[in-house]
């Protein structure tokens, strides 16, 4: 098996699997605010769980670059995570799917600016990598008492390459 991923550019289609790609694309659906404010509406399937409730942080990370050395990743049972880039800068997405309680192959998204992303509850994921400064998210996720993260160290990192 193949230790490298090749990145491939952040598409609804491509990463509908994994969660939503929050974005201003194609007309908008309602006109608001006097006709002034194109909203895109309800673009996230959030879920905070039972006994759960939405909360925004903001995560200041460090800019990363390709190539990327991938060690680990990582998912929350309980809710759904969205991170929404507070600048226009691009960031790495790294996804892969659960096969039987473990990562599967992943995949790796490159954003383009003002796209942010909507993981879905129980996806395996990358740490935030911004892939410029400044490295600034609001992120939407859920906020509770139980335990919400689950790490997965793998035996051999993988590289992502652009």
């Amino acid at each position: 098996m193949s230790r490298e991923i090749r990145t491939e550019p952040l598409t609804r289609d491509a990463f509908a699997p994994f969660g939503d790609v929050i974005e201003a694309a194609g007309a908008p659906d309602k006109l608001i605010n006097q006709g002034l404010c194109g909203r895109h509406h309800d673009l996230a399937r959030l879920d905070f769980g039972d006994g759960g409730r939405a909360g925004i942080s903001v995560f200041d990370a460090k800019p990363r670059a390709l190539p990327y050395s991938l060690e680990m990743v990582e998912r929350h049972p309980e809710g759904s995570q969205a991170f929404v880039p507070m600048s226009l800068a691009s960031f790495l997405v790294i996804v892969a799917p659960d096969a039987g309680g473990a990562p599967g192959q992943p995949r790796a998204f490159v954003t383009t600016p003002g796209q942010g992303i909507n993981l879905l509850r129980g996806t395996w994921h990358g740490v935030l990598t911004p892939l410029e400064a400044p490295g600034l998210f609001a992120v939407i996720d859920r906020i509770g008492e139980t335990a919400n993260l689950e790490e997965h160290w793998f035996d051999a990192p993988w590289t992502v390459t652009g």
